[in-house]
């Protein structure tokens, strides 16, 4: 089982942000030199907070506990906080997407109007991710077969009456569309902009209803709305009666889930090696599943990733 939160995690999450931890501040845009891999044998697991990011870190503390670290899991719902503390080595691993936090790292470095390195293709991406993170004291392991990226839904029976399968689909179609989504969709490439451009969808405005959410899906549902920007990982369509069009054009960009680690206490090959095992059975089928045992069936996250990790015989039951 693992230990107890230690009653000192917030004063130690507080002196991290302070720019007060064991780490090294690389704010300063200079040379730096990265400390040899690290092996603490007692780490701190970040999440973000989400029903998925709660489900990853409970799987990388089991796997490194199989593997004889002692592991807690500390909850921090803000990248722009639980990043420095992972520079500082106030959190040691943290599960990330690839091309969302290689994005968040070029505007942390360059500037937010700085051009987005995230790309479809994921050696690309993973090639940039690496480059800005190791600077910062950040090693990034391999990536795994799951990935939670954006995608869109539309019913059932729209798609069965239009015959749509992909967002190709619903472009040659030419059937004008409202589009459920965040209100920044109207601005990002990978949104609006984007189904316009790459794909020719007629999208005829933004319903600012939120990425995903159940009101975004049930505009979907009524018919209020044709399409809803979800994620891949959603485990709820069903429920709303709504299916994923595939981008077959690779408008989104490759969010694979990826363990970042602080190198100084998390680089070394006893951390890789537990956390690689994942990496060959989590798929983003098996995530979205997850995720439904979560949310709708209500099972608590720690058992929900135990049975998982039990059943791929990656730790004992």
């Amino acid at each position: 089982m693992r230990p107890p939160r230690a009653p000192g995690v917030a004063l130690l999450l507080a002196l991290a942000l302070s720019g007060c931890g064991a780490g090294p501040s690389l704010e300063d845009q200079g040379e730096v030199t990265a400390p040899p891999p690290g092996d603490a044998r007692s780490l701190t697991i970040g999440s973000a907070g989400f029903t998925e990011s709660d489900l990853l870190a409970q799987m990388y503390a089991l796997l490194l506990e199989e593997a004889g670290y002692r592991t807690e899991i500390l909850s921090v719902t803000n990248r722009e906080l639980y990043e420095p503390a992972l520079e500082n080595g106030q959190i040691d691993v943290v599960p990330e997407y690839a091309a969302t936090f290689a994005d968040w790292l070029n505007a942390k470095v360059n500037g937010a109007d700085a051009p987005t390195v995230g790309s479809p293709d994921l050696t690309t991406t993973m090639a940039a991710l690496r480059a800005l993170a190791a600077p910062r004291g950040l090693t990034v392991l391999d990536p795994g077969r799951a990935v939670d990226q954006n995608a869109f839904a539309v019913t059932a029976a729209f798609a069965a009456e239009h015959r749509l399968k992909t967002l190709g689909d619903l472009g040659a179609a030419r059937l004008p569309v409202r589009l459920a989504a965040g209100d920044e969709c109207v601005q990002r490439p990978y949104c609006a902009p984007g189904l316009r451009e790459v794909y020719g969808i007629d999208v005829t405005a933004v319903d600012p209803k939120g990425v995903g959410t159940t009101q975004a899906k049930q505009a979907v549902q009524s018919g209020q709305d044709q399409l809803v920007l979800t994620t891949t990982t959603d485990a709820t369509l069903d429920d709303f009666g709504l299916v994923l069009l595939a981008d077959d054009k690779n408008l989104q960009n490759a969010d694979h889930i990826v363990p970042v680690v602080n190198r100084a206490r998390a680089g070394s090959p006893g951390v890789t090696d537990a956390l690689d095992r994942l990496n060959t059975v989590l798929t983003t089928a098996d995530l979205a599943e997850l995720n439904e045992q979560v949310d709708s069936w209500r099972r608590l996250p720690e058992d929900v990733a135990r049975n998982y990790l039990t059943g791929k015989g990656l730790v004992p039951g």
